[in-house]
């Protein structure tokens, strides 16, 4: 595992340019660094050796050095690989993945990718003509990032590392910040710096003569097989899998486990017999503490466990250094708890194995059962009566039921837009300061869904889940908090052979009335425990609902509420009312109100305090923005911005056609839709 970087052009110093790129990487591979340089590109590299640790060092170069190659990632059928290139003639000069690469793309060019098995992210320079090729795994366990500037390119596996290039204007993207708010990510490939991109997974990027074009090399489409028993899925699933964590442990380190109370890192550790697992937990009782389940699950399977508690303390103190690590704000706590765990590990282990991927492409999310759940309402309830009691249930209080009248109530296309969703439209333009950015999600998802026409809705929620969920949150943070302690998390359920099972799984032996991810846990319970490969789906519970009806962390979220900085961004009366009525037990708005946290203590580390002479000029230089012009003149803002613009100027705003907001979409090489012979009927 490792860290990449590089740029092309000259610029002045660009010796120490390209080792501050790489040195702001460091904690992706400290063991060593390598570079290379021309006259026409400078690249950089970080080392964390886990094969051929004394010979695998980058850059790596073909027999006659017209190819130079940085990699980030494993390739796990790399000798399979290299003992084809073989008898094709290649010579090789060490025993690295590394190796295979260049020698590949060398044979098959852009074909290589789909004959790779692993995770990737990497960059090829061809010497003759100053092309650059950077390719991005599958399903996006590893990253990529680059920008354009003067018609040269700057990459790196993390911004930061695009953020040392002096020729970079840091600037941040307003974009980012309305996706976020919905999402709880920013979603690629937009990123929240004005004009950096994530390359997306199964994508591949070419750089020449000063222009970058990408294309898609591979999509994860489900190709359901209706006749496909159950034993005859399980069977499929339970080899695939066992084939997958056994490539997954090719190291020359020892590699251990992450372990949760749930079954799919549950299912991992049962192939780790005599070696190490690793869990943490909070102090507030068995629902936000798994220590104990995956404890008795060690002894049962015979594993050394290593345990920590994280304490409240603790986890606040990480918020500003996690959000550094992860480049960009993530309103998941999670991803906190996932640092602690990385770094107990990182005391024993190079290289851990973890269960992301399971819920998406089995379907283990209680969310999928929805669509089932709700057949029967939307049967005996008619739409237009639907849509009344979804108003009512808006009106009412925090209460069970509440929140099934009010999603029951649309379309799936208009309700789903991810495992995640915060702010709507109206609340985006509720509390923004700026409330022209503001967009309907619906609007980015659709595309997605455009994709997907021709599947169930539960394969439709797992498709939009693989392509935004898994690549803005769930992986982000996987890479990011293992990196950021050094340490490799590979992901055998994200393994091209097991998704060939996967996408062939009927959804009926994905969700039904008896469980989620109903074939992956019947495989699992040929090696588990039935408690456990039964659990029903927690995620990893963090406390934070608990935590903001503390007086202490309430005012700690309070006084960052109030700073010069959240009132640059946002409406500081309307992000009070979503504080305040969760504190005093109103409604629980803590994921709202913890996306707001965090994104002003990102803020902070990457674009520093905001100052009230920078809110003054902000107010009185955008004249054009009425609210502004009205919070400047000192008008109270009342409930919303809407109402308030109606009151004040008699202005008249649709909720159904969102007037005012601004179209924004996300731009791809594949944006296209699928042929007309493809149209469902």
């Amino acid at each position: 595992m490792c860290g990449i970087c590089g740029f092309t052009g000259q610029i002045v110093d660009r010796d120490k340019v390209i080792k501050n790129m790489t040195d702001v990487i460091t904690h992706r591979g400290p063991d060593s660094s390598g570079f290379y340089q021309d006259s026409r590109i400078s690249m950089g590299f970080r080392r964390l050796s886990i094969i051929d640790i004394d010979a695998g060092h980058q850059p790596i170069y073909n027999e006659d050095k017209s190819l130079v190659l940085t990699f980030n990632g494993e390739i796990y059928n790399y000798r399979e690989l290299r003992d084809r290139l073989i008898e094709c003639g290649h010579e090789f000069y060490t025993n690295s993945d590394s190796e295979v690469l260049i020698h590949g793309f060398e044979e098959w060019h852009e074909d290589l990718l789909m004959k790779l098995r692993g995770m990737f992210g990497f960059a090829i320079y061809n010497v003759k003509d100053g092309s650059v090729f950077i390719a991005r795994d599958f399903f996006g366990i590893k990253p990529m990032h680059y920008t354009l500037v003067d018609g040269e390119i700057i990459y790196g596996s993390e911004i930061k590392s695009i953020l040392e290039h002096p020729k970079y204007e840091k600037r941040f993207n307003y974009r980012a910040l309305d996706t976020y708010l919905s999402f709880q990510y920013a979603v690629p490939p937009e990123t929240f710096f004005e004009d950096v991109y994530c390359l997306l997974p199964g994508h591949f990027l070419w750089y020449k003569n000063g222009e970058v074009t990408t294309e898609r090399y591979f999509e994860a489409k489900f190709r359901p097989d209706e006749n496909l028993s159950e034993e005859d899925a399980v069977n499929k699933i339970e080899s695939a899998f066992e084939n997958s964590v056994n490539a997954h442990k090719i190291a020359d380190v020892e590699v251990g486990c992450f372990l949760s109370s749930g079954v799919d890192s549950s299912y991992v550790s049962t192939y780790f017999a005599d070696q190490k697992t690793f869990t943490v937990g909070f102090d507030f009782g068995e629902k936000y503490n798994e220590i104990s389940w995956a404890k008795r699950l060690s002894e049962k399977i015979g594993v050394d466990h290593y345990t920590k508690l994280i304490t409240s303390e603790e986890f606040w103190d990480a918020v500003p250094k996690v959000q550094y690590h992860m480049d960009q704000p993530l309103a998941d706590p999670s991803c906190i708890a996932l640092y602690f765990v990385s770094k107990l590990a990182s005391e024993h282990v190079k290289v851990v194995l973890s269960g992301e991927g399971a819920d998406e492409l089995f379907g283990g999310y209680q969310v999928y059962r929805s669509p089932m759940n709700q057949r029967i309402y939307h049967a005996v309830c008619p739409y237009p009566l639907r849509k009344l009691l979804r108003k009512i249930a808006l009106r009412l209080p925090d209460i069970k039921g509440r929140d099934y009248l009010i999603r029951a109530c649309d379309p799936l296309e208009e309700d789903f837009i991810g495992n995640a969703f915060l702010y709507n439209y109206e609340q985006k333009y509720e509390l923004l300061k700026d409330p022209s950015i503001a967009t309907r999600p619906q609007d980015l998802t659709k595309r997605f869904y455009n994709r997907a026409r021709k599947y169930d809705k539960v394969t439709k929620m797992q498709y939009i889940d693989i392509n935004l969920w898994l690549v803005g949150d769930i992986l982000l943070k996987a890479d990011r908090m293992s990196m950021a302690n050094s340490l490799e998390l590979r992901v055998p359920f994200l393994d091209k052979e097991v998704w060939k099972v996967a996408s062939t799984i009927p959804s009926k032996l994905r969700v039904n009335r008896k469980n989620t991810k109903y074939a992956l846990r019947q495989a699992a319970l040929r090696h588990l425990p039935e408690e456990t490969a039964q659990k029903e789906k927690l995620g990893f519970p963090v406390p934070t609902r608990v935590w903001l009806r503390d007086e202490k962390f309430y005012n700690i979220v309070k006084e960052e509420f109030k700073s010069p900085t959240a009132q640059k961004f946002f409406n500081i009366d309307v992000i009070m009312d979503w504080l305040d009525d969760h504190y005093e037990g109103l409604a629980d708005t803590s994921r709202k109100v913890w996306a707001i946290y965090v994104f002003l203590i990102w803020y902070k580390q990457y674009f520093g305090e905001v100052t009230s002479e920078e809110i003054t000029e902000d107010v009185l230089g955008e004249v054009d923005n009425i609210e502004d012009v009205v919070t400047a003149a000192g008008a109270s803002v009342g409930t919303t911005s809407k109402e308030r613009l109606n009151e004040l100027f008699g202005l008249a705003f649709d909720d159904e056609d969102g007037a005012g907001k601004e179209e924004f979409s996300v731009r791809t090489a594949d944006e296209e839709p699928e042929s007309d012979s493809e149209t469902e009927e």
